[in-house]
């Protein structure tokens, strides 16, 4: 049996969320993933005037300070500039944090957005609206109250490749990256594991004793099993024993999807140039995947919640992702893939202009930034801006559903198309916001 668990994730006010997708090659359990494939077949009812296209989502959990990272105040007193200089970039007259001098020499490929926000400061509301592009009431937060954009890409768009899931969550699914009212189908294929240490993952590896040929056979036997009269079951569970599950198998057995999972394939020089680290190795992963087929990577980076000690915090933290964005950023481009694959970096939102009395900043969604890069999109260019303290927007101000449908715009994803929630009424994938003019 192949066993795929998501990790935790946890932030100051205790927002965590642990889900599994059990993957079995003998009962019920095996439905699940089944049921991950049958995305790529209810796909076709929804063609994508864009179908190459996939996202890679890096998801920075905690919201992190915009002025620390992507919209530095150089000019702001002390308690609103914070602990580090500003740096040029290869765009002239652009400036980030010192914390991302290799992002800085790649500038040129991504784009910024630094005029986003939104109306809560709480993280489950404020990290379920950049995951949907709607806010929720925190009542309503025990779990996804509409789709997330990888679900919604799931649902409409599958995947690009057999034998890889259309969507999946590195190292672990974040708060609200499932489906809601469209079925665990559509919920992301999240995995074990740390990268920095399994160079193959392996929950694609079956367990002690099961060889590949054992594995057949049971297939086989579930096959027999499924000529039971079918009319019989009325849960629907009987449906995962179709040529779904055929997919589903085709994960464990497929030579070229047990590649893609296979860190272990890329040169050690191109490992150490994402960083040997959580968020570097699944930057990593996440490429091999979109090459492989899946249409949506959300890669969960959590710890920016900081409420103390941001210079050492960050200076940790930071680093790794300028390894792991800008590694992305050039190998996309040089893959010549930049047309066709989107890189979005966010949190939930950006933290308080000033600096509090534990020389940390608290929430604040007056006014966070965003990385955008590929896609097809403008690069090298600043949307927005925010005031010379960093407090709110002065131009251009935008909000999460305007970045998700930018998404939408790069998938072939039309907004307008509806489906049927839990209450039985038509909703649309999203009725708010646009896809951010100055980037198209």
């Amino acid at each position: 049996m192949i066993e795929v668990l998501s990790g935790r994730y946890g932030t100051c006010d205790g927002v965590s969320r642990r889900s599994f997708v059990r993957v079995g090659c003998l009962g019920i359990a095996g439905l699940n993933l089944a049921d991950l494939f049958r995305t790529r077949a209810r796909a076709g009812q929804t063609k994508s005037t864009r179908d190459g296209s996939a996202v890679i989502q890096i998801f920075l959990g905690g919201g992190p300070s915009h002025i620390d990272t992507f919209d530095p105040k150089p000019s702001a007193p002390t308690e609103f500039r914070g602990a580090f200089r500003a740096i040029g970039t290869d765009v002239p007259g652009v400036i980030v944090s010192e914390l991302f001098p290799r992002l800085a020499k790649n500038l040129d490929k991504v784009s910024i957005v630094r005029s986003l926000r939104h109306t809560t400061a709480d993280h489950g509301s404020g990290s379920h609206w950049v995951m949907t592009g709607y806010p929720a009431p925190q009542a309503l937060l025990r779990t996804n109250a509409r789709p997330s954009t990888g679900s919604i890409a799931a649902k409409l768009r599958g995947g690009l490749g057999s034998g890889v899931p259309p969507y999946v969550a590195l190292p672990n699914d974040p708060s609200f990256a499932n489906a809601a009212y469209l079925g665990p189908a559509y919920n992301p294929f999240t995995l074990t594991g740390d990268p920095t240490k399994t160079l193959r993952v392996r929950d694609l590896d079956p367990a002690p004793g099961i060889t590949l040929e054992r594995l057949d056979d049971r297939r086989r036997l579930l096959h027999e099993l499924d000529s039971i009269d079918r009319s019989r079951d009325d849960s629907g569970m009987m449906e995962g024993l179709d040529e779904f599950y055929a997919q589903a198998y085709q994960l464990i057995t497929d030579p070229k999807a047990r590649r893609a999972f296979d860190l272990s394939a890329e040169p050690a020089k191109v490992r150490e140039r994402y960083g040997m680290t959580s968020v570097g190795q699944s930057c990593l992963l996440a490429r091999r995947l979109i090459e492989a087929g899946t249409t949506f990577v959300t890669v969960a980076d959590g710890g920016w919640d900081h409420h103390d000690n941001i210079p050492k915090r960050c200076r940790i933290q930071a680093p790794m992702l300028d390894s792991a964005l800008s590694a992305l950023v050039s190998d996309l481009s040089d893959r010549g893939l930049s047309n066709r694959v989107l890189v979005v970096v966010w949190g939930e939102f950006g933290r308080t202009p000033r600096v509090n009395r534990s020389a940390g900043r608290d929430h604040w969604p007056g006014a966070m930034s965003a990385i955008l890069a590929g896609g097809g999109l403008k690069t090298g260019i600043v949307v927005g801006s925010t005031g010379s303290k960093g407090e709110f927007p002065v131009e251009r101000p935008l909000g999460p559903e305007d970045v998700i449908q930018t998404m939408y715009h790069v998938l072939g994803i039309d907004p307008n198309h509806e489906f049927i929630d839990d209450s039985g009424r038509p909703t649309r994938v999203l009725n708010q916001g646009a896809p951010i003019p100055e980037l198209i």
